[in-house]
């Protein structure tokens, strides 16, 4: 299987000249993590992020995309062995990136994520389904937050840790979660964000932003499970929980996928 058969052709890009602002607008309406930033002739420039976006603390600010955009940590290619291109994303840490002509045509046809590949191995029925979540899911170290805290300090602690969500518990159980499209949604409560006027609002709390509707799994569900749950429902992370409610892991789709392509 070869990039081209899974990856996304019609994924939105940005210019280099273009504003933040727009760049910021876009990536919150198509719910995206990445825009590929091209030139004129459709050349790879480097890749605007969610989080590049949220390192600008005002709202009404004239910064162009070539001002913070960045360089590419990982390009696939279209003729890429698919199983290649998901170890190259999972060793740098990136769950889209762009797509590439060849090696040496760097003209921009696609974005490949780490949904299309699950996705792929869901469809042809992969017996690494049938793996419980136990197997699978991250227990140690894991972030949360409680709904009292504070956003901006919740924010700095997923983004040293290069997380884009965070469940929020109270007393051990899951009452919610809180993502980087929480915040690019709820616009009034990005970290230190200003109001009209240039003066910085009062801290927000977790429970301003979070998303009450969380679904969650059990340690004894499947990576199928989870895989139907994550496509199905278009979430990144799903919270793991025992009979009593209480937050035991994390599965996210790098976790999926590394449990599909393991050898």
């Amino acid at each position: 299987m070869r990039v081209q058969e899974v990856m996304d052709r019609n994924h939105p890009t940005i210019y280099p000249d273009e504003l933040v602002t727009k760049a910021r607008a876009v990536l919150r309406d198509f719910k995206l993590r990445i825009l590929p930033v091209i030139d004129d002739n459709k050349k790879l420039l480097g890749v605007l992020s969610r989080n590049d976006i949220m390192t600008i603390s005002s709202s009404i600010s004239a910064v162009r995309v070539k001002g913070i955009m960045t360089p590419t940590r990982f390009t696939a290619t279209s003729d890429m062995d698919a199983i290649d291109a998901a170890k190259g994303m999972l060793r740098a840490d990136e769950w889209y990136v762009p797509v590439s002509k060849s090696q040496q045509d760097n003209s921009y046809v696609g974005v490949l994520g780490l949904e299309d590949l699950i996705k792929s191995f869901y469809e042809k029925k992969s017996p690494r389904l049938k793996m419980p979540l136990s197997d699978v899911m991250s227990t140690k170290g894991l972030l949360v937050c409680s709904p009292d805290d504070e956003v901006d300090n919740v924010w700095h602690r997923m983004k040293e840790r290069s997380f884009a969500g965070c469940p929020v518990v109270t007393k051990g159980k899951i009452v919610g979660i809180m993502t980087q499209q929480n915040l690019l949604e709820s616009g009034t409560t990005l970290p230190r964000l200003e109001d009209d006027k240039g003066s910085f609002k009062s801290h927000s709390t977790i429970s301003n932003v979070m998303k009450t509707l969380v679904f969650s799994l059990k340690p004894d569900n499947t990576v199928e499970d989870a895989t139907k749950l994550m496509l199905g429902k278009n979430v990144g992370r799903v919270p793991i929980t025992d009979t009593k409610g209480q937050l035991v892991g994390i599965v996210d789709r790098e976790d999926i996928l590394k449990a599909l392509i393991k050898s």
